[in-house]
């Protein structure tokens, strides 16, 4: 199989991840666990891909995944807008790899190995 199942079926795996790529949009780093964190590198970097073509389509495509959130309550942009006003443009010349992550260590509660994931 070439992803982790993450012990979700594919509609709980499917929300997680849209939860997860809109918190990372909006916050720009979050922490996570390592497993997600790795899988959620290459949808992420799908969402900025779409956000440096920033063609009508392409914002659609976006939309259609990423929540419909509040990123800046005093400008009132949510998360798509931001994507492709802010942080799309930052990344016009670099061809890929727009995220970084860095282990943190095992978790308190469970000893899950933990991650923060941010935009570079």
């Amino acid at each position: 199989m070439g992803y982790r199942k993450l012990g979700r079926d594919s509609s709980a795996r499917k929300a997680l991840f849209r939860d997860l790529a809109t918190d990372l949009i909006i916050n720009e780093r979050i922490e996570t666990t390592v497993p997600k964190a790795k899988e959620l590198r290459s949808i992420v970097d799908q969402m900025i891909t779409l956000g440096k073509r920033g063609d009508l389509h392409a914002r659609r495509q976006a939309a259609a995944f990423i929540r419909n959130e509040i990123a800046d309550a005093e400008a009132g942009t949510n998360a798509v807008q931001k994507l492709f006003d802010d942080i799309a443009p930052r990344y016009e010349d670099r061809q890929g790899g727009y995220t970084r992550v860095l282990k943190l260590g095992p978790r308190r509660g469970d000893g899950a190995e933990m991650a923060i994931i941010e935009l570079v």
